[in-house]
């Protein structure tokens, strides 16, 4: 390199772009440095040559670059643009009605690409009686600008919590310093995206997922999985599930411990119904938890955060998935759905015990969200009897004791003990909609339930069915009964009418047969004749009484 640069070519600033260079301007950029490296060596001309060839413009245009470079510095290895960027050739008019067509057609729930906005500039065009109309890429292009604007505002994205320190804000105005495990909660609901069936393969369709999540470590502390809709009575039967000590079957029992439980200071859920209902505010002040609303719904993002990692890591890889993006045919899904409600639930608990909660969150360290959550205990978390939660967090009804201590619900028939000095009686029934093998039977004391005992349904003792596959098998029935009530309804109309159309095709009278055809009566057959005995006095029939299947199904209760 050159000890000094002629004054004409002394530089005496440096120019930093404030964007990155693309790979075309930093290629012209390194060739141009290079080929300065060479400024009044007897090769010059050979390398200049060189550099030409390497960036595929001619001598000519090189000089002119290096030019550029000098007076302008980085600035000018860059490509330059168009004069006219920005400015189209499409008449105003044809530009307003572009744009109107993709606003209009993209408000809401509907969604217009850029081709079909071609095409209604084609169709309006051939409505005004005009030949000369704006093109496919001439229509691109105007809306090129508009594409652009609805991408970035679907970026705007909070970056969330980061670090240790965390504020929620309530509707109300109050602010929360998240400091320990188990001081606010927060609870949702989702359309799990996968399909289940009941016990016989039958599609059930897709179940409703309510999840309970500790603030301050993120960890999943109770869950609700269920074919309801979201309501005060689902959001209840979550609390109570994260409330209370975990539990599970040997066959779905997680390889690590689900330690959460306790009751929270606070619950901070939407203003949807089904977290302000009076239900849920009897719940609350019963148990101690103060109910805090969100500022705003884009706060609830921990508590929803978990349900895109659920769809994208555990329920897209079983059979039944379905998507609303996707949009897949329901009999496809259909065929390929193979869980039941119970599976389901038994491999989500698994995935969340030794999975989910195992991990650790991105923004809370290295260390896991279960332990996370004990580690940030202030004192032993509270336990409650499984009673006391019965009163409040399951669903109920009302059935009648029949005769032997027998109570029927959901097409079963129940047994439970002590209830035979009830007979007559209407009790309160309380059950987990997930398992209605087993009800809890209270009594009425003016605003109190007094706890009786527990039903069994008979046949069904070790056994475990859901509300919904018990509604789905009595759903079944009735088709069952309606398909052969119908088949002997038409039977016996078709062979009535044809008996009829029979006897009408006949014009003349019945014949009587031989045996019983009249004689003439004679003297001699009269002398003969036996006396005949007397009929038989004829006695009175019963009443009877005729029972409306329908009354007593809406009566007693049964599906």
């Amino acid at each position: 390199m050159p000890k000094s640069l002629p004054p004409s070519e002394q530089r005496t600033d440096i120019v930093v772009p404030l964007e990155p260079l693309s790979n075309e301007a930093q290629r012209r950029l390194d060739v141009v440095q290079r080929l300065h490296t060479y400024k009044g060596q007897a090769n010059y001309r050979i390398e200049q040559e060189r550099a030409a060839a390497e960036l595929g413009v001619s001598v000519r245009n090189l000089r002119r670059l290096q030019r550029q470079y000098r007076e302008t510095g980085i600035v000018g290895v860059k490509r330059q643009g168009r004069s006219d960027e920005g400015h189209f050739r499409v008449d105003e008019a044809w530009q307003a009605y572009i744009v109107k067509a993709y606003q209009e057609g993209n408000r809401g729930q509907r969604a217009t690409s850029r081709a079909q906005v071609a095409k209604l500039v084609k169709s309006h065009a051939a409505e005004l009686g005009k030949q000369d109309y704006p093109s496919r890429p001439s229509v691109y292009r105007v809306l090129e600008s508009e594409i652009k604007r609805a991408e970035q505002k679907q970026r705007h994205r909070s970056i969330g919590w980061q670090g240790e320190e965390l504020k929620l804000r309530t509707k109300e105005g109050i602010e929360l310093d998240i400091k320990y495990s188990n001081q606010v909660w927060q609870a949702d609901h989702t359309r799990a995206d996968i399909m289940v069936v009941d016990s016989q393969g039958e599609p059930l369709g897709c179940p409703t997922l309510t999840t309970v999540v500790d603030t301050y470590s993120r960890c999943i502390v109770g869950i609700h999985l269920g074919m309801s809709y979201p309501s005060a009575a689902v959001t209840c039967l979550a609390l109570r599930h994260a409330i209370l000590p975990k539990q599970y079957s040997h066959e779905y029992e997680p390889n690590n411990l689900w330690e959460s439980y306790g009751v929270p200071q606070y619950l901070y859920t939407d203003a949807g119904s089904d977290f302000t209902s009076s239900h849920i505010d009897q719940v609350a002040n019963s148990i101690g938890i103060v109910l805090c609303l969100r500022r705003r719904p884009s706060d609830g993002g921990i508590v929803e955060r978990p349900f895109g990692t659920l769809n994208t890591e555990f329920f897209s890889t079983l059979p039944g998935y379905t998507t609303r993006r996707l949009k897949p045919h329901k009999k496809a899904v259909e065929a390929d759905a193979r869980l039941t409600l119970e599976q389901l639930e038994g491999l989500l608990i698994r995935y969340i015990v030794d999975n989910y909660n195992q991990q650790p969150d991105t923004r809370t360290g290295e260390e896991s969200r279960m332990a996370r959550w004990s580690s940030g205990l202030m004192s032993q978390a509270q336990a409650l009897e499984e009673r006391e939660l019965d009163l409040l967090l399951m669903r109920q009804d009302r059935r009648r004791v029949y005769r032997g201590g027998y109570i029927r619900f959901a097409n079963l028939l129940y047994k439970g003990e002590y209830l035979e000095g009830y007979v007559g009686q209407q009790v309160v029934l309380r059950y987990n909609p997930s398992d209605i093998t087993s009800l809890y039977i209270y009594r009425s004391q003016g605003e109190l339930d007094i706890f009786l005992t527990r039903a069994h349904a008979q046949n069904l003792e070790t056994e475990r069915l859901s509300l919904s596959e018990a509604k789905a098998i009595s759903r079944r029935l009735r088709q069952v009964r309606q398909e052969i009530t119908n088949e002997s309804v038409l039977l016996e109309i078709r062979d009535r009418t044809r008996f009829v159309a029979d006897v009408l095709s006949e014009n003349r009278a019945p014949a009587v047969s031989q045996s019983l055809a009249i004689k003439p009566e004679s003297d001699c057959d009269r002398d003969s004749e036996e006396p005949l005995e007397q009929p038989a006095e004829r006695r009175p029939l019963p009443s009877i009484r005729v029972y409306d299947y329908e009354q007593l199904r809406q009566e007693h209760g049964s599906l």
